[in-house]
């Protein structure tokens, strides 16, 4: 039986900004892109002007719909987050680890997958904070 090894791109989601797919199976690994807060209507979650136009960005709210939207992703191909094996996290600003690193705590623990998370000078987007690529264990079913 061949295996399916297309990326692919999910509807509801956020559309990639570029020729990349929103996940990509390799027999029983799934790599999931780079993942933002970017919602499916190009709004950023996370992200909000007031009247005047004054910007409030919010760590916890972007890292949470970027958890979720990752957790979308791998429900594409019967998957959930405690499938995720490794996840590497970039943000632009170390200050925001610990806010971060708190939601990230109500969705993984110490059994959760390896992480690794680097600072970076900027994202494709100037009011995101995170973004997170992952890899997921989920084996194909075998007949």
């Amino acid at each position: 039986m061949a295996v399916d090894h297309r990326g692919i791109v999910i509807e509801g989601l956020a559309k990639p900004r570029g020729r990349y797919p929103h996940l990509r199976r390799a027999g029983d690994f799934v790599f999931v892109s780079g993942t933002s807060a970017r919602q499916a209507d190009n709004t950023i979650a996370g992200a909000q002007a007031d009247a005047l136009g004054t910007l409030t960005v919010d760590i916890r709210a972007q890292t949470r719909a970027v958890i979720e939207n990752i957790a979308k992703i791998l429900g594409e191909v019967g998957g959930t987050l405690s499938d995720l094996v490794e996840v590497s996290t970039f943000l632009v600003n170390m200050n925001d680890f610990g806010g971060y690193n708190d939601v990230y705590g109500t969705y993984f623990g110490p059994e959760g997958p390896a992480r690794t998370t680097v600072a970076v000078h900027q994202l494709p987007h100037p009011h995101l904070l995170i973004e997170i690529k992952a890899i997921a264990y989920i084996p194909l079913p075998r007949n």
